[in-house]
């Protein structure tokens, strides 16, 4: 019995140094860096791929799959709808528990994957997109765009593949600037004064702006203040209630708004209720729905030096076989491909993430949407989240502090107090 148990002891001592072993590839999860990557899927491999598309855009996903399959035979992807976004995140959340239950490749944002990484159960792309069979040679040789593709990093490390991405933008109501003589802001102050006349002399009819996303507001906000997104913001300091007070400032005296409940303006936008909003890029689909025929719309560059890179990159799991791994990066490579992008930014509103789809006539001289004539504008500065301990929960965190602050403004009270409360709620958010 004892002899037994020793043998036991050892085979999982064993076991374990060859996890350690296969685990040890730069910080990354497994040893694909040194095995040999599969060229080509000679037999049957399914890839399950768990994403959070809905409408135009599953529908989309589910239609470049099948192209893909037509041509890879042997590959089946099988797509997984998760729900929205937040049911996506708890489902990877609470499926890292039983790792054998992960799916081949996931949708993500990289900050919800930051313990799967630290767990070793994420694959390091970077000898995938080096292999020059499977993939493209070298990062440069892919034409991803740099800001984006060092986006879907983690901790330095190459996890993420960028995919479904957008940026925000501002879309103004044409018809109203032009007729209260109101140029299109190309910064804050001018938005400001933007917003302001078209308060006054629409007589309190119409709201001049506001945005979408109050976590991205307060981001960007400090961020050309030359404040990085960190545990160190003083959210009561000088700069954190200058970017606070000059939106909580318009929403006392009218000129201002926030979306609310609602989660976008686009619907008050199409109703002449606000003449500007600052959204994601995805959502000119929606735009162009609600106006109609009511108003020209345009849309122009966020007006601040930074932009947010938004959306979701693809990310995959160490569970898989080394076919199954090398068939979902060949499907991930092809959904990159330059008409796959071109039909993915057409028909989703998505932005295209490789440089050659970005700047082709194709998609710059489009007369389905404004956004890609402004799009190389829109990216000059772009800026992500840090993928830090706790900092996705600290960027979530900062949509109900912002509208508490914002809440009070509205009612014309002061928000110093709100300020305060939301610094414990922010500070509580990084050290949870």
């Amino acid at each position: 019995m004892k002899f037994s148990k020793k043998l036991t002891a050892i085979a999982v001592a064993a076991l374990a140094m060859l996890g350690t072993a296969a685990c040890s590839n730069n910080g990354g999860s497994n040893s694909d860096s040194n095995a040999k990557i599969p060229t080509k899927i000679s037999k049957k491999t399914t890839v399950v791929f768990w994403h959070a598309m809905t409408g135009a855009q599953e529908k989309t996903l589910k239609s470049l799959t099948s192209d893909f399959e037509k041509k890879n035979p042997n590959i089946k992807i099988k797509l997984e709808n998760q729900g929205k976004y937040p049911d996506l995140q708890a489902k990877i959340n609470s499926t890292l528990q039983s790792p054998n239950n992960l799916p081949t490749i996931t949708q993500a944002y990289p900050g919800w994957l930051l313990d799967a990484a630290n767990a070793k159960r994420l694959v390091d792309m970077t000898p995938y997109i080096n292999n020059s069979k499977i993939g493209w040679g070298s990062a440069k040789k892919s034409d991803i765009r740099e800001e984006l593709l060092k986006g879907a990093q983690i901790k330095g490390t190459q996890y993420g593949i960028p995919f479904n991405k957008s940026v925000e933008m501002l879309t103004y109501n044409k018809d109203l600037l032009d007729k209260y003589g109101v140029k299109v802001p190309t910064n804050m102050k001018e938005l400001k004064s933007a917003a302001q006349t078209i308060y006054k002399k629409s007589n309190g009819k119409v709201v001049g702006a506001g945005f979408d996303s109050l976590s991205n507001y307060y981001v960007l906000g400090m961020k050309d203040r030359g404040v990085n997104f960190s545990k160190n913001i003083n959210f009561t300091g000088s700069d954190s209630k200058s970017v606070i007070n000059y939106y909580a400032d318009g929403i006392k005296k009218g000129y201002f708004e926030t979306a609310g409940s609602a989660g976008y303006l686009s619907g008050d936008f199409s109703n002449q209720k606000i003449a500007m909003f600052v959204g994601t890029s995805a959502g000119e689909g929606f735009v162009k729905m609600g106006v109609g025929n009511k108003f020209q719309y345009g849309v122009a560059p966020r007006p601040s030096k930074y932009n947010m890179q938004q959306g979701t990159d693809i990310y995959m799991f160490n569970k898989g076989t080394a076919d199954q791994k090398a068939a979902a990066f060949m499907f991930i490579k092809y959904l990159l491909g330059k008409d796959q992008q071109l039909t993915w930014a057409n028909k989703t509103g998505y932005i295209p993430v490789t440089n050659a789809v970005i700047n082709s006539s194709q998609y710059k001289n489009s007369t389905k949407t404004k956004v890609p004539a402004q799009l190389n504008k829109a990216m000059k500065h772009l800026y992500s989240v840090p993928v830090v301990k706790n900092s996705n929960a600290a960027y979530t965190q900062l949509n109900p502090i912002m509208q508490s602050i914002f809440a009070k403004a509205k009612k014309g009270q002061n928000w110093n107090s709100a300020i305060d409360a939301g610094k414990t709620k922010f500070q509580s958010a990084w050290n949870q």
